[in-house]
């Protein structure tokens, strides 16, 4: 967007809206109150929940993975990156429940814990 971090987190909903605008498709602004956006939606969807054990290096990769595994089973663009921020969230808890705590927690964690967290039930 051609600004630093802390100006799309003044606004993030200005933000998202104007990087589903700049751009089109599905997009995915994750943080406290993870928003997605689609051209087709006028309002956001925000999906809540996680901790800050998740700001770590490559959350956002494995984010990505869950998003990319369930548009290549058949979900549309919206429903995937709603489901998987859902997911990445409960994995994420799932993991710092069962090591004791948010601190230290790693991507590796979150993709171990999503099979416990009740990821792709009834998918």
């Amino acid at each position: 967007m051609g600004s630093k971090a802390a100006a799309v987190n003044a606004n993030r909903l200005a933000a998202l809206r104007e990087l589903q605008y700049r751009y089109g498709g599905t997009v995915l602004l994750k943080g406290a109150g993870t928003l997605v956006l689609s051209g087709s939606q006028a309002t956001p969807s925000c999906v809540t929940g996680g901790h800050p054990g998740m700001a770590t290096a490559g959350m956002g990769d494995v984010l990505t993975g869950i998003i990319g595994a369930l548009r290549a089973q058949g979900l549309d663009a919206d429903a995937a990156a709603v489901t998987a921020a859902a997911w990445h969230i409960a994995a994420a808890c799932t993991a710092a429940q069962r090591l004791g705590g948010q601190r230290g927690l790693l991507a590796g964690d979150v993709i171990q814990a999503l099979p416990a967290s009740g990821a792709g039930a009834g998918a």
